[in-house]
């Protein structure tokens, strides 16, 4: 049987408290063949979606897919995300959350075998600054 991951767990826990906080959700994204958001709003293949009740209409984090519909300068979209392709999750005014490894099936493997090998040391906190924790960075490596 295959075990269940915890990113999807994690995720829909980061975005409750954001919300119990009155903080900003924001999903960090690597886009793939299966991601499905405007890319005219992407960077080097990447995008930062605001994922709060108020952007975000009918949301819904399901253990596989990250899927709501949004507005981009008036125009309604569709999105959908794989889970795989969630880099992280943070709260746009603090900076707090969590980053995750991408997943690619030689990855999912490697990780597997990585946690299993170092689950009983301490996760590393991920380097460098963010601009909007005034250079002070808040992100968990979650593996």
């Amino acid at each position: 049987m295959k075990e269940l991951s915890t990113k999807p767990y994690l995720i829909r826990a980061i975005h409750e408290w954001c919300t119990d906080s009155n903080l900003t959700p924001y999903l960090s994204i690597q886009i793939d063949a299966q991601t499905r958001v405007p890319l005219e709003y992407a960077n080097n293949g990447e995008i930062t979606l605001n994922i709060s009740h108020s952007a975000a209409h009918h949301l819904k984090l399901s253990n596989d897919v990250i899927q709501f519909s949004a507005r981009f300068d008036g125009v309604a979209r569709e999105i959908s995300v794989p889970m795989s392709a969630v880099k992280g999750i943070f709260a746009r005014e603090t900076a707090q959350g969590m980053l995750f490894p991408l997943e690619t099936e030689t990855n999912a493997t490697q990780a597997e075998t990585a946690t299993v090998e170092n689950s009983d040391k301490p996760q590393p906190a991920s380097p460098g600054p963010s601009p909007a924790s005034g250079g002070k960075q808040r992100f968990q490596v979650i593996k």
